[in-house]
């Protein structure tokens, strides 16, 4: 579960004194005022001649109530940043220098192809017109053309044929209400797009100066993430099985290739399991991939392979690394693969040669993103860690702990600012598992006082909880509240053994360790313990509805976008899969579906619950919480239901919904503050 009509805001909501100050911009702490400034870094990439950067910079349009990226190039030591345009995103060199293709909106409307040449002045040139975003923007080796993927309509297969023997019956000038939508697939909706069954993503190809995309491949079978070879005569990508069932394939997947001079696709692995994100060697004879076999584990870690271009010669690379590669380079001697590796908390750069020896380049507490590696050994990426924003940087694999921060996107926000200290700590889970976490305090933190406490969870149930920096968090910590975040069973980067344990047990022992994370940092002894909170979102909102059936320790709870009840989510929710997280299926035995779902212990709920869904929803639809919502008032228990306009999953895609998720929060947590020194049950 990774990824409006408005309720009235009552009395309970209304804006309390706390609440209306947010700060002013010479605060000594972060403020939502200062959220409206923040900025970020992305996509940078090194010009042919290894002179220049070009990135994407983010930033908030107030006006318009979105995220926004600029166009910037520096130079490679990061003096003479500049903007290049004032619009775009995903810039990508053309393989002479001269170019920059990007993302921008354009006409007739949404997400288009712009090209800038960069030794004019001015605008740069719209290049398609798509009436769908495109994605993967690839240059030919030659520099004249861009490979791209867009959604295709896909001509219906259906049984009904109605809509024609209707129009029969419509008489002249009459207006009649819309078709209806005719759904036959098992996966027809996906949070975030809406209704899917008349696309699948196909590969295009459009010249560099301009005119007409040409489909490259068909067919109702969608492609994947491409990468094309080094001729530039074959695109490899990956996709979902290519039978008449394909739809009732879980967990199904293989590396395609085809032959951009006929457009004839090849299968090139057979595997029972997924096999994703191929990367070809840059003399174009191998292909790296991850993937892993078959079972019914809910989660495993993947494994990095290799195989011949034409498909022979599998094998595995990484078969003692407990860990899933991503974001795979290959080496420019061919020598090997670098990539990404999530590991407790934290990302770094790995490097596996051909023979299967794997090592660990770089290392430290941070989230490091690999953007680029040269022939020489020179890395680009952007770097985050507990006090340092996101910003681009670069090193020297023979140095590769040397960072070089580049840009500083935000100095000019921070300048001043104390931010809350972060503080890692393990303790031992339920069953002697050994769980981590990190606790923020507030940026005044005397030892000698007691400060109220959030827990926040992690959704997913399969993520990790990472050590990058995080705005949300900060800001809570700047309002007086210690953040607590652990990585509990069920989390990844700890291997597969540690991923898989919530199997058909989710929620449940996850809470446990969840719970002694709490206790871990109330027995450091700054802790409110009367002023326990806790929320969390799509999974988090799960556990934190579980949590406050099975305790009455916290004084609050805010559950967002939640699962309540599995029976009526897992037939609602956007795609089929969820019905294989138990051992059966709900008509043949619903004991499972119902003891796992938290509306089952609302007759235990005593703490005031907060709701908070995005209505455009499809991941945890609203009627979940709106089950939950009714049973808590059925209940008498407190509660409130905050239903958040243009959202899918989650409520903080838009900058004020942001802003709005962390006054609710707060709000809710102040107003059932406990001020008595009655200690709290556990």
């Amino acid at each position: 579960m990774r990824r409006t009509a408005g309720i009235a805001l009552v009395a309970v909501f209304a804006t309390a004194p706390a609440l209306q100050a947010q700060g002013p911009r010479g605060s000594d702490k972060l403020t939502l005022n200062d959220y409206m400034d923040w900025e970020s870094v992305s996509a940078p990439q090194l010009s042919p001649d290894g002179k220049q950067i070009i990135f994407g910079r983010g930033w908030v349009d107030k006006v318009n109530d979105r995220r926004s990226s600029s166009l910037w190039v520096m130079n490679v030591d990061g003096t003479r940043q500049r903007a290049l345009s004032l619009e775009g995103s995903g810039p990508r060199y053309s393989p002479d220098g001269t170019r920059v293709a990007y993302s921008k909106e354009g006409l007739p409307r949404g997400t288009q192809i712009w090209v800038k040449y960069l030794d004019t002045e001015g605008p740069g040139t719209q290049i398609t017109r798509l009436e769908e975003a495109p994605s993967d923007i690839t240059w030919t080796p030659d520099g004249k053309s861009l490979l791209f993927r867009v959604s295709t309509p896909v001509a219906p297969s259906g049984t009904f044929k109605v809509e024609g023997a209707a129009n029969a019956y419509k008489p002249s000038g009459a207006t009649w209400t819309a078709a209806p939508r005719v759904v036959e697939k098992l996966a027809y909706r996906r949070d975030g797009t809406g209704f899917t069954t008349e696309t699948v993503s196909h590969v295009y190809m459009v010249p560099a100066d301009g005119g007409t995309a040409r489909q490259l491949t068909f067919g109702e079978y969608g492609v994947g993430a491409l990468e094309l070879t080094p001729d530039g005569k074959t695109v490899v990508f990956s996709s979902g099985p290519r039978t008449e069932d394909s739809e009732y394939q879980w967990r199904q997947s293989d590396i395609y290739s085809v032959d951009l001079t006929n457009n004839n696709v090849r299968q090139l692995t057979m595997r029972n399991g997924p096999d994703t994100g191929p990367s070809v060697s840059p003399d174009g004879k191998w292909i790296a991939y991850t993937g892993y076999d078959m079972t019914n584990d809910t989660w495993i870690d993947s494994r990095m392979y290799v195989m011949s271009i034409d498909g022979t010669g599998h094998r595995m690379l990484t078969k003692d690394l407990d860990r899933s590669p991503s974001n795979l380079t290959w080496a420019h001697d061919g020598s090997g693969i670098y990539f990404s590796v999530q590991d407790k908390g934290a990302q770094n750069l790995y490097f596996v040669d051909l023979q299967g020896k794997v090592r660990q380049v770089t290392t430290g507490a941070h989230m490091l993103n690999v953007a680029q590696i040269t022939p020489t050994g020179f890395v680009i990426g952007t770097l985050s860690s507990p006090t340092k924003t996101g910003d681009i940087i670069s090193f020297d694999l023979k140095k590769p702990n040397d960072f070089k921060q580049l840009t500083a996107v935000n100095a000019d926000l921070l300048e001043g600012k104390k931010i809350g200290a972060h503080h890692e700590i393990w303790y031992k889970g339920a069953d002697g598992w050994d769980i981590q976490g990190w606790y923020i305090l507030p940026p005044d933190f005397d030892p000698s006082k007691k400060y109220p406490l959030m827990l926040s969870i992690h959704g997913g149930p399969h993520s990790m909880y990472g050590v990058g920096f995080n705005f949300a968090w900060q800001e809570h910590a700047a309002n007086g509240y210690i953040v607590l975040y652990t990585n509990p069973r069920g989390s990844t980067g700890y291997g597969s053994a540690f991923g898989n344990a919530i199997k058909n047990a989710y929620p449940g022992k996850d809470f446990d360790d969840l719970m002694l994370g709490v206790d871990a940092v109330i027995a450091k002894g700054f802790v409110d313990t009367r002023n326990l909170f806790v929320y969390g979102c799509s999974g988090g909102g799960v556990l934190t509805a579980w949590t406050v059936g099975h305790t009455d320790r916290f004084a609050a709870a805010a559950s967002q976008c939640p699962v309540i009840n599995w029976l009526s989510f897992v037939g609602t929710t956007d795609g089929a899969s969820w019905y294989r997280n138990f051992e059966k299926l709900p008509w043949e035995d619903p004991t499972e579906h119902l003891k796992r779902s938290p509306l089952m212990y609302v007759g235990n709920v005593k703490t005031p619950t907060l709701m908070m869904t995005g209505v455009n929803d499809l991941r945890t639809p609203i009627a979940q919480t709106e089950e939950f919502y009714e049973a808590l008032k059925m209940m008498k228990v407190p509660t409130a239901m905050i239903r958040f306009n243009d959202e899918w999953h989650g409520t903080s895609s838009k900058p004020s919904n942001f802003i709005r998720t962390q006054l609710y929060l707060r709000e809710w947590f102040q107003k059932y503050s406990r001020k008595d020194p009655a200690a709290t049950s556990n």
